[in-house]
């Protein structure tokens, strides 16, 4: 469904009259969301209209969106967002480096500040001072696609081969640029690219195709724009306001397949969604979730690929190590994290944003998981196979899956089943039900689910021929004090890897672990649909 986005300059400290232009304007155009570029505070920010801001005061007509941009946040706001409280009704602060996901499905990545050369490594560990590293830029190139960047500086040369660049009002060699957001905009090939003014003025770049590497010249050229905005109510009138109506693509889109236009075809005057959307705004993720990717202490560099619903990241300590799986064809541990990009602590309507929410999560979850059991069995020639397991709690904090190879034989002769039994068993947990699991399926209660799978040769030596496995389903309540960390105790001792059962006592050293992820991303390559066109 189409999504009609409007979006800011620096407000720089004009919050009533720039919110009372956005209620008017949404108030005709029904917009799903807006976006704020660079500043929306100013240093001088005037205590009056902060606390009418914080307070409801000044209402914001629809989610907002922003970022830091070239000055501090005012105090206030800082403790907010420590905190982890809302700023004011409607307002959403994505944090300085993130990936969000809003409920239509647009794909915004944001990045902050200005660059602080002064570091030379390193990724921020704050989400609110004025300033970034390299490091942070080099770290979202792992989303891999955006619908919407969004950054305080122009990437370094945006103005080459422009005509438009000649009617601007300053030397543009000497504009907040970086050669960083230029690689990360050619990474991501943005559908609209913003950032901010360094002046009265707004260039708004001819449309351009970014330039794609070996691998990419036969799946087509993604269309970038880049805009911007003047600051709002700026001296010279410059363009500070834009609208536009954006369709969900493929992840690969090819020029003519791009669509863009400004107030096309809008949605139907629906108050009644128009009201839900306002109470219940997709919140752009918690900064301290250690799942969601706009935790400044994400490790970032664990991250193997990113989807529209979902990504793909190796584990913290993993269970098995590169050797582990070395005889069968594996150079990497193999021990693989599915986390849906919607913060949330279940695959649950109630949990997420509705079941359209949870049917495209599961949907690509379940893409990943079996791309990862056919990339071990292909790779192992069908020596390995693999277990997934979930874990579901009302008081979660973010669902996830987690994958593991396992041996072939093992699950041929039922072992990996009755390692799970027996040790609920033994620890009084509950019996596991076998049950086979749908996208539909909604389950009560908190639970463990297991999906145990490998590929079965023939007798006669035909390949590929068929599929071992079950799924497993464990309920539990409060009554159970359930071990989060049981999967893991069966898997070590299926494997015979007792000695790391507990991640944190593997130690790994930050160049191990992007050693070990290379050596994935160079395996699961073929099997990543997110490369694929």
């Amino acid at each position: 469904m189409a999504s009609k986005l409007f979006v800011f300059g620096s407000v720089n400290g004009q919050l009533r009259s720039a919110f009372s232009k956005l209620a008017t304007l949404h108030a005709k155009n029904d917009f799903s969301f807006a976006i704020v570029t660079g500043n929306l505070f100013t240093e001088t920010q005037d205590d009056d209209e902060l606390n009418a801001f914080m307070s409801g005061g000044i209402t914001i007509a629809c989610p907002t969106y922003f970022t830091v941009g070239t000055i501090a946040l005012p105090p206030r706001v800082v403790e907010k967002i420590e905190s982890d409280e809302e700023i004011a009704p409607n307002l959403h602060y994505l944090g300085k480096r993130s990936v969000t996901k809003t409920s239509e499905g647009v794909r915004i990545v944001a990045l902050g500040g200005l660059v602080d050369l002064n570091i030379v490594a390193g990724q921020s560990k704050d989400q609110h001072t004025p300033f970034h590293t390299e490091d942070d830029a080099k770290a979202l190139r792992g989303a891999n696609n955006a619908d919407v960047l969004l950054t305080t500086m122009w990437p370094s040369e945006i103005w080459r081969n422009s005509s438009k660049a000649k009617e601007l009002t300053f030397n543009s060699s000497t504009a907040p640029s970086s050669q960083t957001i230029a690689e990360l905009c050619a990474t991501l090939q943005p559908r609209y690219h913003f950032a901010t003014s360094p002046g009265d003025f707004c260039f708004e770049r001819e449309p351009f195709f970014p330039e794609p590497n070996e691998e990419e010249k036969d799946k087509g050229l993604a269309l970038t724009r880049f805009i911007s905005l003047a600051p709002w109510a700026n001296a010279a009138k410059a363009k500070s306001m834009y609208a536009f109506t954006i369709n969900p693509p493929p992840k690969k889109r090819t020029a003519d397949q791009a669509e863009f236009s400004r107030f096309a075809n809008p949605n139907a005057d629906n108050k009644k969604s128009r009201r839900q959307r306002r109470e219940r705004p997709p919140p752009p993720g918690p900064e301290r979730c250690f799942f969601c990717l706009s935790n400044p202490n994400l490790p970032v560099h664990m991250i193997a690929s990113v989807g529209d619903d979902a990504y793909l990241a190796t584990s913290k300590g993993p269970l098995s190590s590169a050797d582990t799986f070395r005889p069968q064809g594996l150079d990497f541990p193999g021990h693989v994290i599915i986390t849906p990009l919607t913060h949330a602590p279940s695959l649950g309507a109630t949990a997420m944003s509705g079941k359209d929410e949870v049917n495209k999560t599961f949907v690509e979850m379940t893409r990943f998981r079996k791309s990862l059991q056919t990339m071990v069995a292909t790779r192992s020639k069908r020596k390995l196979g693999a277990v997934t397991w979930e874990i579901n709690r009302a008081r979660g904090i973010h669902v996830h899956w987690q994958f593991m190879p396992v041996p072939a034989e093992l699950i041929a002769k039922g072992i990996v089943e009755i390692g799970f039994k027996v040790l609920a068993k033994d620890l009084k947990m509950g019996e596991f039900v076998t049950k086979e699991f749908g996208v539909a399926d909604e389950i009560e209660g908190d639970y463990l689910r297991v999906w145990i799978w490998a590929e079965e040769d023939s007798e006669d030596g035909a390949e590929g021929v068929g599929v071992l496995g079950k799924s497993l389903l464990l309920r539990f309540d409060e009554g159970i004090r359930f071990d989060l960390q049981f999967p893991r105790k069966v898997m070590a001792k299926l494997l015979g890897l007792e000695e790391r059962t507990i991640w944190q006592d593997i130690g790994q050293t930050e160049d191990e672990e992007k050693a070990d992820v290379a050596a994935f991303r160079a395996g699961f390559k073929d099997w990543d649909f997110t490369l694929q066109s």
